[in-house]
């Protein structure tokens, strides 16, 4: 009998050690909270965004700071062209992009069956005509050269501020829509030619006149108000605008970021750096 309680209690003791290896094991019933879930904290939320270099990028840089102090992490990635912004905030591999006017992005739209969306209106960026060859547009001579941007909303608005300033005379009510095609008056027989937008700067002694959009005059160190034979006034339509998709349009992070692009920061911004080449639209 004092055997078998002997041989009994040992083989309690190894199942109460068996049993507290277990309790060893299991992880507590109960953990502290992570971190980042603690009070007060939030996760940082990144927006990738591209952009034109100048002046889109630059904006966008000056408000980056502010931002990161609201939790968001602006990455601004730079294009050197008017498709891949769009292109890529489309698929998914950019946010936003901050690059074109309202028109630009109808007709974009409409050519590549998409439905991106304005976030905001930030600049007007006035249109410009230069040239290295002449002073004013009154001295172009007869056959002279002048190129134009070649996507479809850029080479309107050139032909209408042609028009304008009596170079040209359009079809009635095609307004900026207006094609080459559409030109019924050209007194000077004018030689016009469509070249991609970001090739004009570099191209510009090429030509007798060429139509520039701002953000590629100032790459090229042209200042419309300074440099510019003649140049859109304030009351351009052609409103520069943050785009984004549908289902990303009122996130709160791309509400931050429109609000500061329309923040009295960003317009002091504006006026101070670019002194009438780029104009607030808010």
């Amino acid at each position: 009998m004092k055997k078998l309680s002997a041989a009994l209690v040992a083989l309690l003791f190894v199942l109460a050690l068996a049993a507290c290896g277990q309790k060893i094991a299991e992880p507590p019933a109960s953990s502290a909270p992570a971190a980042s879930a603690a009070p007060g904290t939030s996760q940082e939320v990144t927006l990738k965004v591209g952009a034109s270099s100048v002046p889109h990028a630059e904006i966008l840089n000056n408000v980056k700071a502010k931002l990161k102090t609201e939790g968001v992490n602006l990455e601004v990635i730079e294009f050197n062209d008017y498709v891949q912004p769009n292109v890529q905030v489309f698929e998914k591999q950019l946010d936003a992009n901050f690059f074109q006017h309202q028109p630009y992005l109808d007709q974009f739209n409409l050519d590549k069956k998409q439905n991106l969306v304005k976030v905001v209106g930030v600049h007007i960026e006035p249109f410009g005509a230069y040239s290295q060859k002449v002073k004013s547009a009154a001295d172009l001579k007869e056959g002279a050269s002048v190129a134009i941007p070649n996507d479809p909303s850029n080479a309107g608005r050139a032909l209408a501020l042609m028009e304008k300033n009596g170079l040209i005379k359009l079809k009635d009510g095609v307004g900026i829509k207006g094609t080459v095609q559409d030109v019924v008056e050209n007194s000077k027989k004018l030689q016009i030619k469509e070249l991609d937008p970001a090739m004009l700067p570099r191209t510009v002694g090429e030509f007798d006149l060429a139509l520039i959009n701002t953000n590629y005059a100032l790459q090229a160190n042209l200042l419309p108000t300074k440099d510019a034979l003649f140049m859109e006034d304030k009351n351009s339509p052609y409103v520069n605008i943050l785009v984004s998709r549908p289902d990303n349009k009122d996130s709160e992070a791309m509400q931050k970021l429109a609000k500061e692009l329309n923040s009295e920061d960003t317009k002091k911004f504006i006026e101070d750096k670019y002194k009438g080449a780029i104009v607030p639209a808010f």
